[in-house]
């Protein structure tokens, strides 16, 4: 498939910068049958029944974009800044690296160097192998616990770049940028659909009946990456490493045998599902949903609004039809709904 057939034109207005306060305000757009019904994400357990499951990715976002310089060479030491988007064992990471020019296999790259980290105030790295389109991999002199302490001390949250390219950065994104039922460190960027749940909507959705499972799916950096392929099969997905519980697994078939719907919240939630087929799962996951893939785990979607041309359109597209998603997305841009990360939500019933 053509990539440009998932364009639209989506005026600045519409990007949300900063979420609504309270955050079950956020606005809720039900597609269903061809049809779209407005409503706000306070009104989601009314457009659910008693036996429903709704699957949280409880990954919690860690401060993954470093700033450092490359050592040890004579001269110069140039600015570096890495995003790390995949871990591949205790001391060794996957990053995209601006200016990868700069960098050669077995450069040193110092991190940090105002904190305290290890009594040292910077983390080292090695670059051991680099890949295609800025990509790394760098070997870090600390691992374990160590050097997620110290990630934690010279790292930053990445935003995503349509937010940190209109503003900077600031506390309340520490807050902001992270679901309330975050557990499992691990992820670069935030499952979305998920911020908009509050302690007091999931009180709520449980006195209705709606039950609350949880999966993990550490989100990559590769979500901020455009899709520069013209056609979807030159498209190529980063890995992510996901799981599912074995209890998790036998509760989502036994609900679903009783007649309950499975609902992800968020297409990391769903392309987590599609990859375990609600079976006890666990590893990395490259999955890439187009229309013309048949789901086999999820019944609903809750997402918000995705970029143009992007993966993630793509799956909606696939989840309820191409020709309802870019009516609706119509209707979501004329009607003022905010879009990304910190924008509205959706929820989604599949295309007959």
């Amino acid at each position: 498939m053509k990539v440009a057939d998932f364009d639209f034109e989506l005026p600045p207005g519409n990007i949300a910068l900063r979420p609504v306060v309270p955050r079950e305000s956020a606005k809720l757009l039900v597609v269903k049958d061809g049809a779209v019904f407005d409503h706000l994400v306070g009104d989601l357990p009314s457009q659910l029944r008693a036996g429903d499951v709704l699957v949280f990715n409880n990954t919690k976002v860690i401060p993954a974009a470093l700033a450092g310089v490359r050592v040890g060479r004579l001269g110069t030491t140039p600015k570096i800044e890495a995003l790390l988007h995949l871990r591949i064992d205790g001391s060794r990471w996957k990053a995209f690296v601006k200016p990868a020019k700069k960098l050669t296999v077995g450069d040193r790259v110092q991190f940090g160097g105002e904190g305290r980290v290890c009594l040292l105030g910077e983390v080292l790295a090695t670059v051991e192998d680099k890949g295609d389109a800025g990509e790394v991999t760098l070997a870090f002199d600390f691992s374990g616990p160590v050097l997620d302490e110290a990630i934690a001390a010279v790292g930053r949250v990445p935003l995503p770049p349509y937010i940190e390219g209109k503003r900077a950065q600031d506390a309340q994104d520490k807050v902001d940028y992270q679901t309330v039922y975050a557990t499992e460190a691990g992820a670069v960027a935030a499952p979305t659909a998920g911020l908009h749940f509050t302690p007091q909507l999931m009180r709520t959705l449980q006195v209705a009946g709606i039950a609350s499972e949880f999966v993990t799916l550490h989100v990559g950096a590769g979500t901020f990456l455009p899709v520069k392929a013209d056609d979807t099969d030159d498209h190529k997905m980063h890995a992510e490493w996901g799981e599912v519980s074995a209890e998790v697994a036998t509760r989502l078939q036994a609900a679903r045998d009783k007649g309950g719907r499975i609902i992800a919240v968020g297409t990391t939630s769903l392309r987590l599902l599609e990859s375990a087929g609600l079976a006890a799962w666990s590893g990395n996951t490259s999955i890439f949903i187009t229309p013309g893939y048949k789901f086999r785990a999820v019944d609903g979607l809750v997402t918000n609004f995705h970029l143009p041309r992007s993966t993630l359109f793509m799956l909606v597209c696939a989840f309820a039809g191409t020709n309802t998603m870019k009516a609706a997305y119509a209707h979501a841009i004329q009607n003022k709904y905010r879009f990304y990360s910190y924008g509205d939500a959706s929820l989604l019933w599949p295309a007959a």
